[in-house]
C-alpha cells in the first residue's frame, strides 16, 4: 500500500473549481424555475409536478454515471473528467435554450434536459475528491467544494436581481420570460462550461494501477453480497409497496402526481427481480445487477447516513419549490405572476437564496472545520441541521421581508453542513474502486425525498392548508429535526468504529 501525495491549496482549488460553475447553473434553476413556470400560467398547485423532472432525472442518471465512471479510463482524459466535460457542454446549451422557451411544456422539458446534464457533471465530482485526496484531506476537500458551491450559488441567485438594478427589464411582456432571467441564464451557461473546463485542463487523474495501490485495505470493506444467492422476497416487497401506493391514489383521492411514486417503487421492484434473475443465470457483471447489488449491499455507515440525507433533502426541496410563492404571497401580497409586485418578490427570493449560499460558503471554510475539530463531523452536522430547522421555523415570526435574511443564516449553515459533512464521513469509509457507484447511489437518498415532496406535498397542502404555502416551512423544519435525530445514530457508529 502507498499513500497518495498531499495536495497543495492550488491542487484542492483545481479539483473543485468546476463546482463553482455547476452551482451557478443549479442556483439559477432553483431560484427561477417556479417563477418561469408561473410566468407561463402554471398554478401554484402544479409546481411540484413540474419540478419532478429534476429529481427523477438525478435518480436515473447518477447511479449509471457512477457505475460507468468507476470503469472508465481514457488515458490522458482520465476516469471522471470525460463526464465533467460532456455534462457541462450539454448543461450550458440547456441554459442558453431555457430562456427562449415559448410555452410551459418547452420549459418543463428543458428543465429535464438541464438537470440530466448537470447530474452527468456533478456526480463524478463527488467521487473525484475521494479519488484525488488522501483521507486526512477529505474534510478539507469537501469543505472547499462546498465553498465553491456556495459562491457559485450566490452568483447564480443574485444575478437577475443585480441586472434589474443595472436597468435591465424585470417585467413580463407578452408572456415572455423577463430579460433579467434570460440574460442571467445565458451568463450561467458560459460560466458553467468555462469553470468545468478549468478543472478538466488543470488536473490529472491517477492511472488504474496507481489507484489500485492506494488505500488497499479499504478494498475489502463491506463487499456487496452476490445477487445470485438472494431470494425474490425483497423484490416482491417493493412491488407490493408500489401497488399499494397506486391503489391509495384512487382510494383516497390523492393527487395524480402520486402515481409517479408508485411507478418508481414498481419499477425498482421489477429491476431488482431482473437483476437477481440475470445474476442467477451467471451474468452478475452486467450494469443492472451491479447497481442493484451495490445498492442492497451498502455499508452500514452509508445506510445510516442515507436516512439523514433523506430527511435533509426533503426540507431543501420544500424550500426550493415554495419560497417564491411564500415570499410573493405573504410578504408582497401578490399571487399572480403578471403582477409587478410578484416579480419584485421573486427578485427578493434571489437575494434570499444568495444570502444562504453566501453564508454556506463562509461556514464551510470557518465554522464547520472549527466545530469538526472539536466535536467531530457527525455532531457538527447535527448542529448544522438544527440551525436550518430554526431558520425554516422563523419564517412564521418575521414581520417583513428584510428579517427573512436572518432566517437564511440558519439555512445557510445547514446547507454547508449537508454538502460537506456526509460526504467527508462517507468518502473515508468506502472502497476506493467503488467510490463512483456508491456516491451515485448515495444520491438516491437526495433524490427520493425530492420525488416524495413533488408527488405528495401537493396533496397534503391542498387537503389541510389550501392557498397557504407558508405552512410548507413547518414541514421543512420538522424534517431537519428528524435528520438531526438520525445523525445521532451515525455519531454512535463512528465512535464505535474508532
Amino acid at each position: 500500500m502507498t499513500e497518495k501525495p498531499r495536495q497543495s491549496f492550488a491542487g484542492l482549488w483545481n479539483i473543485s473549481f468546476g463546482f463553482f460553475g455547476i452551482q451557478i447553473g443549479f442556483a439559477l434553476q432553483n431560484a427561477n424555475m417556479s417563477r418561469i413556470f408561473q410566468t407561463f400560467g402554471a398554478n401554484i398547485d402544479d409546481l411540484p409536478w413540474l419540478w419532478v423532472a429534476a429529481p427523477l432525472t438525478g435518480l436515473l442518471v447518477q447511479p449509471v454515471i457512477g457505475h460507468l465512471s468507476d470503469r472508465t479510463w481514457l488515458g490522458r482524459l482520465g476516469r471522471r473528467r470525460p463526464y465533467f466535460f460532456a455534462g457541462a457542454l450539454l448543461a450550458a446549451l440547456s441554459l442558453f435554450a431555457m430562456p427562449l422557451a415559448p410555452a410551459l411544456l418547452f420549459a418543463a422539458v428543458m428543465l429535464w434536459v438541464l438537470d440530466a446534464s448537470i447530474n452527468v457533471s456533478m456526480e463524478p465530482f463527488r467521487a473525484f475528491v475521494g479519488d484525488m485526496l488522501r483521507k486526512d484531506q477529505h474534510a478539507a476537500g469537501y469543505a472547499l467544494q462546498t465553498a465553491f458551491i456556495g459562491a457559485g450559488a450566490v452568483v447564480g441567485s443574485i444575478f437577475p436581481w443585480a441586472l434589474e438594478h443595472f436597468g435591465v427589464s424585470n417585467t413580463v411582456v407578452d408572456g415572455r420570460i423577463p430579460d433579467t432571467v434570460r440574460y442571467a441564464f445565458w451568463f450561467g451557461g458560459a460560466a458553467l462550461f468555462l469553470s468545468v473546463l478549468w478543472t478538466v485542463v488543470t488536473t490529472r487523474e491517477y492511472a488504474p494501477d496507481a489507484m489500485a495501490a492506494f488505500d488497499a485495505p479499504a478494498e475489502t470493506q463491506d463487499p456487496a453480497r452476490p445477487l445470485a444467492t438472494r431470494s425474490y422476497a425483497a423484490s416482491a416487497a417493493w412491488l407490493a409497496a408500489g401497488a399499494l401506493v397506486v391503489w391509495a391514489v384512487g382510494q383516497f383521492g390523492l393527487e395524480k402526481e402520486v402515481y409517479l411514486l408508485g411507478a418508481l417503487l414498481l419499477g425498482y421492484g421489477l429491476a431488482s427481480a431482473v437483476a437477481i434473475a440475470l445474476a442467477s443465470a451467471g451474468s452478475a457483471t452486467n450494469m443492472l445487477s451491479s447497481i442493484v447489488g451495490d445498492f442492497s449491499g451498502m455499508p452500514l455507515l452509508m445506510k445510516r447516513l442515507a436516512v439523514a440525507q433523506f430527511f435533509s433533502w426533503s426540507a431543501l426541496f420544500i424550500m426550493w419549490i415554495n419560497t417564491t410563492p411564500i415570499v410573493t404571497q405573504v410578504f408582497y401580497g401578490a399571487a399572480n405572476a403578471t403582477d409587478a409586485r410578484y416579480q419584485q418578490g421573486a427578485s427578493w427570493v434571489d437575494v434570499l437564496f444568495a444570502t444562504y449560499n453566501g453564508v454556506a460558503a463562509i461556514a464551510a471554510l470557518t465554522l464547520l472545520p472549527f466545530l469538526a475539530a472539536r466535536i467531530g463531523q457527525a455532531r457538527t452536522h447535527i448542529v448544522g441541521l438544527l440551525c436550518g430547522a430554526a431558520g425554516y421555523a422563523s419564517f412564521f415570526l418575521m414581520p417583513d421581508r428584510h428579517w427573512l435574511l436572518l432566517s437564511e443564516v440558519g439555512i445557510g449553515i445547514a446547507w454547508a453542513s449537508i454538502l460537506a459533512m456526509p460526504y467527508a464521513i462517507l468518502a473515508s469509509s468506502l472502497p476506493q474502486k467503488k467510490l463512483g457507484i456508491y456516491m451515485g447511489l448515495f444520491n438516491v437518498f437526495v433524490v427520493m425525498p425530492q420525488l416524495l415532496v413533488a408527488t405528495a406535498m401537493g396533496s397534503i397542502m391542498k387537503r389541510f392548508f389550501p392557498g397557504e404555502p407558508i405552512w410548507t416551512m413547518a414541514f421543512a423544519a420538522g424534517t431537519l429535526v428528524l435528520a438531526a435525530l438520525a445523525m445521532t445514530r451515525v455519531d454512535r457508529l463512528t465512535r464505535n468504529l474508532r
